[in-house]
């Protein structure tokens, strides 16, 4: 699986691209028809104390997979965004076993 790092607004950190990288990998230990994923770090500046995102896409079999989520830190967004994407993949390795 090939995956690339994206930065808006943020400095770019090796911690953070290990921590997804590590967290991807299990997810293509699981799922092997995984191609790649696009990961994007961004900071918003809000009155909240949130608005560190973390988006993930992921390229498989048929549409695009696509997660979001928006904490105070860095960590709890990845850990949500990848939580989510494997929700959605459980649901599409169901569907290509029917098939």
């Amino acid at each position: 699986m090939n995956i690339n790092f994206e930065y808006v607004d943020v400095k770019a950190s090796a911690r953070l691209e290990e921590m997804v990288t590590k967290r991807l990998e299990k997810l293509e230990d699981k799922y092997d028809f995984i191609v790649r994923a696009d990961v994007f770090f961004k900071k918003e500046n809000s009155a909240s104390n949130k608005g560190f995102i973390c988006s993930v896409k992921l390229s498989a079999p048929g549409p695009l997979l696509f997660a979001e989520s928006n904490n105070e830190k860095f960590e709890m967004s990845i850990a949500e965004s990848i939580d989510d994407l494997e929700r959605q993949l459980q649901k599409r390795k169901g569907k290509m076993k029917t098939h």
